[in-house]
């Protein structure tokens, strides 16, 4: 037997007030769970919410144009019941009244719809019909100069996925298209592997194709430039032995991660430029005098980036503690949406595992970010003799278009002189 559940506008941050700009889903639409249901856009951002259950249409409670909120109404639907408890919607007999907002469950956070498989180009749609797209989409369309009238969509009822473009994109370059579309990085296929000896094929995780197209969108569209160097933290990892006792009576691990976040900070008041966004259709600079660390943490699903605020007014044994405590959420994926943003910096860490040098990928919309490898034992010069000194490899790799080549140098070479000399940083 069918219940009547409730849908609601899921945990999207720090929005409130988002106005609803696409509904993709009609009364007695039957719903896969995680299909899109609303497209909201903020003036910062457009998302889509997804379903978290499975079931049909049976009331829209939301139009175009209404600003909606966390814990806002969408629409009620039909599940078959099963018994089990349910995440994002309350099961309710059609008698009942509507629970307030703030008594509904939260459904998982909004995910960007994933990009069909499907190798052949679909039927292009009729023309002058409008076509049925997700604001991302849409934007990704205009960067590759794609008149969205002339792509077919392969997606749930005919939406267009970024894998119709890509193909559209591809059958142009091939002369098969219509008209030139504008230029784009053709896709590279891919041979069938099973000729060549026995394969296996693995789905990539949410988080992984997520983070992965926001990565790539990262490389695609910020001219990057790598600044590398090495600081001599000898004395500041003595100091950090010198407290590890400390430490654990106040049950926290005290890591090198703790003071180079502390420096970073002293780093960015001296560099605002670094601490900013760049809003290019403006033409401007957007500084923050705000301090918000992102750190990059490796979870058994994929790299996750949970955010640590107010790192400038933290001491270190306050932010040991948050920093063990977001870590395990992100591990156990417990990580809500207010968790991944807000971010002005990151910082990829990867000396527990090892390495020399990597050349990190700025965060978009920040405009740097720090990766910092395994410190060594290294035979340095002291004007007289070599001694043995713990050096640790810095790679900041930062937006050409908001930062120059000399002010990613001197970055680097203060954090580098303030690792160097820690004392100062907590003057």
């Amino acid at each position: 037997m069918a219940e009547l559940s409730r849908v609601v506008v899921p945990d999207i941050g720090d929005f409130s007030g988002v106005e609803v700009i696409e509904i993709m889903v009609s009364v007695g639409d039957e719903v896969a769970a995680e299909e899109s249901l609303v497209s909201l856009e903020s003036d910062k951002a457009a998302m889509e919410i997804p379903s978290p259950l499975s079931g049909v249409v049976k009331e829209l409670r939301v139009t175009l144009g209404d600003k909606v909120s966390e814990g806002d109404l969408i629409l009620m639907m039909a599940v078959e019941a099963t018994g089990a408890e349910t995440t994002g919607a309350e099961a309710e007999s059609p008698s009942e009244k509507p629970q307030p907002p703030s008594e509904t469950v939260k459904s998982p956070p909004p995910e960007v719809a994933v990009a069909s498989k499907s190798a052949e180009p679909p039927a292009l749609p009729p023309s002058g019909r409008k076509s049925h797209a997700s604001p991302a989409i849409r934007r990704f369309a205009r960067e590759l100069g794609v008149d969205l009238s002339k792509v077919g969509g392969s997606g749930t009822k005919g939406r267009i996925v970024k894998q119709d473009v890509k193909q559209y994109v591809k059958s142009v370059l091939a002369g098969t298209g219509t008209e030139q579309g504008g230029s784009a990085i053709p896709a590279i296929p891919l041979p069938d592997f099973s000729k060549f000896g026995e394969v296996e094929s693995q789905p990539l995780s949410r988080i992984k194709k997520i983070s992965g197209k926001h990565l790539h969108a990262c490389w695609l569209n910020v001219p990057h430039v790598t600044q590398f160097d090495e600081a001599d933290i000898t004395t500041l990892e003595a100091f950090r032995q010198s407290n590890r006792e400390d430490a654990e009576k106040r049950g926290v691990r005290l890591t090198p991660l703790v003071f180079i976040m502390k420096a970073v900070v002293a780093v960015l008041r001296e560099f605002p430029q670094f601490n900013s966004s760049l809003d290019s259709e403006n033409g401007q600079l957007i500084i923050k005098h705000y301090y918000n660390i992102g750190v990059a943490v490796d979870t058994p699903n994929g790299l996750m980036v949970p955010v640590v605020k107010g790192v400038d007014s933290k001491g270190v044994y306050d932010l040991a503690a948050e920093l063990m405590e977001i870590s395990s959420r992100a591990r156990d994926g417990k990580l809500g949406a207010a968790d991944l943003q807000g971010g002005t910096f990151s910082i990829s860490s990867l000396g527990g595992i090892g390495g020399t040098q990597f050349t990190p990928i700025v965060n978009v919309p920040e405009v740097a970010i720090l990766g910092v490898a395994r410190s060594q034992m290294k035979p340095v010069w002291n004007g007289t003799d070599f001694e043995p000194r713990l050096m640790l490899p810095l790679a900041l790799s930062y937006d050409h278009r908001v930062v120059d080549g000399a002010d990613g140098a001197r970055f680097v070479t203060r954090l580098s002189q303030l690792l160097n000399e820690y004392c100062k940083v907590l003057l």
